[in-house]
């Protein structure tokens, strides 16, 4: 059984991980208002996969026999100046939601909860590769500047990201 404290905590979060997958698909469709099919085919699949973490929070809740409680979310802003300032924005996320995971860490430790300590730990591990991937992304656009032909490569490279496709040696 969750305790109060952690249940709140933990709806919080499911809150956070549903306006994560809210703001990529904001990020999507700015992207394919400006024809970068590519990069709006990354954020699609972000957008997904967060609806899936936050699915998972979902389901722990029910599972420790605690009551789920959705909250309002806040629209996400849906529009920036550049492919560039998406990427910092979901860089400065990821980053944020990490603070935020490694507080619930923190508050499972404190209860002794070790049952949601371990149910994080994926959590954790997932923050690593989230802003891994944000910063290659990131890196890329920072090195190519100014470069249309690098803004188009990139976005070729984006458009190859399918979660359901075997990883080949270039992943």
């Amino acid at each position: 059984m969750l305790s109060e404290k952690m249940q709140q905590a933990l709806n919080g979060q499911l809150k956070a991980e549903f306006y994560s997958a809210y703001l990529y698909l904001s990020m999507h469709a700015y992207f394919k208002s400006i024809n970068l099919d590519g990069f709006a085919n990354w954020m699609y699949y972000q957008a997904q996969e967060e609806l899936g973490h936050g699915m998972k929070f979902y389901d722990f809740i029910n599972q420790r026999g605690a009551r789920v409680q959705l909250q309002q979310i806040e629209a996400p802003k849906t529009r920036w100046d550049s492919p560039l300032a998406v990427f910092e924005a979901t860089l400065q996320h990821e980053q944020k939601v990490t603070g935020l995971i490694n507080e619930l860490v923190e508050l499972a430790l404190g209860e002794h909860d070790h049952a949601t300590n371990i149910f994080l730990q994926w959590f954790v591990s997932e923050q690593v590769e989230e802003e891994e991937n944000v910063g290659g992304v990131l890196e890329q656009l920072k090195l190519m500047g100014e470069t249309k032909g690098g803004l188009f490569m990139i976005d070729r490279e984006l458009a190859k990201r399918n979660p359901g496709a075997a990883p080949t040696e270039t992943d």
